[in-house]
């Protein structure tokens, strides 16, 4: 338990920081790359109302469109350009008639790009319609003149280059980080859940102890009523005080039982036996008993099926589950017990029509100590809440899986998956 327990801190925190991490991470990449763009658009722009070219400057005046680039600083909308723009820029741009054909080109601004690659790309952009976006590294941007359409590029290949490297440097130091998370959190995580281990030990020390020290006035009492019966005669009140004392006995027990399966290495025997054979017989047991109560329990088990494990345990996994589905099912109800194989596992599945609905909040707190769905799971049925407990933990030393499923409300499943 207390190993699951450090194991689902560790996914907890590691999966909020990684929720973390993407956030920031994405966040900022994002603005980056959103950053890379707008400049572009804001150079294309400025290329676009002067044909292609940046317009000459007059005493550190220059116009741009919808405001003034003011001294090399900063226009009217905020673009973050600077008197050496112009000359570290790299663009060309392309000149197409209505029908997508070249007129002419400019590509004295950029040595990577020859006149036929220019063309090449232009007429590509114009096939595909779009107004703007990213061709290779090129930012391009398409404008209408009276003399056709023409479609500037700017290279963008060094912004590009640090976004990306950027973006695979955040990517390797988070990944970096991490993997070191769990390292630190698997040698803090003793420190941060010593004061919850220390507290569990001593509920299941005491629960143990407690136990123990019931059994032997319970075992007296018991004695004395076999002794006062002896004397006195069969009456109602010895014969109450003997069913009470078993059923603290019983419960004692259970409460015993329960203690040592959570531990950490439960002394069980691990062998393998007939698993359907055991299943039958355990059913067979039960027959008897619900149809004297009026109930009908099918048994659909496939024959030769051997299961390893310790056979006491699953005899009193099938037990607690049996008596469950009798006794919380009601008069001229229906139980079913179905054995199979399914591809790797073995699955065993316990059904039985309900007294009342059960709800889904119900289902996920089956399984807890002293849970009772509903009014009809009282101690009138002989019952504390736990025997599913109890189940869960046998199929848990097992490596198995259980769950309780209600398919329409009226028909509680217990399904337990073991591995073969």
């Amino acid at each position: 338990m207390i190993k699951k327990l450090r194991v689902k801190f560790i996914a907890a925190c590691m999966f909020s920081l990684a929720v973390v991490l993407l956030i920031i991470l994405g966040g900022v990449n994002l603005m980056s790359y959103q950053k890379v763009v707008k400049d572009a658009d804001s150079i294309l722009q400025v290329l676009s109302v002067n044909d292609g070219t940046f317009p000459k400057s007059n005493g550190g005046r220059v116009a741009v469109p919808h405001g003034v680039f003011w001294g090399g600083h900063m226009d009217t909308e905020g673009r973050g350009m600077s008197p050496e723009t112009p000359y570290e820029s790299r663009y060309f741009s392309v000149l197409l008639d209505d029908n997508g054909q070249v007129i002419a080109t400019d590509t004295g601004q950029i040595a990577a790009i020859d006149d036929t690659a220019a063309s090449g790309y232009a007429c590509e952009v114009w096939q595909s319609g779009r107004t703007s976006g990213f061709f290779s590294t090129y930012r391009y941007l398409r404008q209408e003149e009276s003399q056709g359409t023409r479609i500037i590029f700017l290279d963008c290949g060094r912004s590009l280059s640090a976004f990306r490297t950027t973006l695979l440097a955040s990517v390797a130091l988070s990944l970096l980080g991490l993997t070191a998370v769990p390292v630190l959190l698997a040698l803090l995580s003793k420190r941060i859940i010593r004061p919850v281990v220390e507290s569990y030990e001593k509920q299941r020390r005491f629960i143990t102890d407690a136990g123990h020290e019931l059994k032997t006035p319970l075992t007296i009492i018991g004695a004395d009523t076999d002794l006062a019966e002896m004397e006195c005669g069969e009456n109602e009140w010895l014969e109450d005080i003997r069913r009470q004392a078993q059923r603290l006995t019983g419960l004692t027990n259970d409460l015993i039982y329960l203690s040592r399966m959570e531990e950490e290495q439960p002394k069980l025997q691990f062998i393998e036996f007939p698993l359907s054979d055991v299943t039958e017989e355990m059913a067979q047991s039960f027959q008897g008993l619900a149809k004297s109560q009026d109930k009908r329990l099918q048994v659909h088990i496939q024959p030769m099926l051997s299961y390893t494990g310790d056979e006491k345990a699953v005899r009193q996994l099938l037990s607690i589950l049996l008596d469950n589905a009798l006794k919380y099912s009601p008069p001229g109800g229906e139980l079913a017990v179905t054995l199979e194989r399914q591809n790797r596992s073995i699955m065993l599945r316990v059904a039985n029509t309900t007294l009342q609905p059960i709800s889904r909040d119900s289902l996920e707190h089956l399984f807890d100590r002293f849970y009772r769905a509903d009014s009809s799971r009282s101690t009138q049925g002989g019952g504390y809440g736990l025997g599913l407990a109890i189940a869960r933990s046998i199929v848990g030393t097992h490596k198995g899986k259980i769950r309780a499923e209600s398919p329409d409300g009226k028909t509680l499943v217990i399904q337990v998956n073991l591995t073969a």
